[in-house]
């Protein structure tokens, strides 16, 4: 019985094992499409008018704290620094 239990267990941890190397690799790719999507934002704010770019801010602040969240799952350490950390 005990052999059974612990291949049930093993099998458990391999489809465990596997899941979690998608699961990354989809993170991964979303943090870049984040990256591109903040450059864009950010390039179009510079050229925006002026009654656009607090739109465009906000949609640069949400995609910056998105990315550090990713990162800080993927196990990174962000290089963005918050707003926090620099008040001394």
């Amino acid at each position: 019985m005990a052999e059974i239990i612990d291949f049930a267990e093993i099998q458990a941890a391999r489809r465990k094992a596997r899941a979690r190397i998608p699961q990354r690799e989809s993170l991964e790719r979303a943090v870049q499409l984040m990256r591109e999507n903040l450059a864009v934002a950010a390039a179009e704010m510079a050229d925006a008018p002026r009654d656009q770019q607090a739109e465009l801010l906000t949609r640069v602040e949400r995609l910056a704290a998105l990315i550090r969240y990713g990162m800080r799952m993927l196990g990174e350490t962000p290089p963005i620094a918050s707003p926090d950390a620099s008040e001394g």
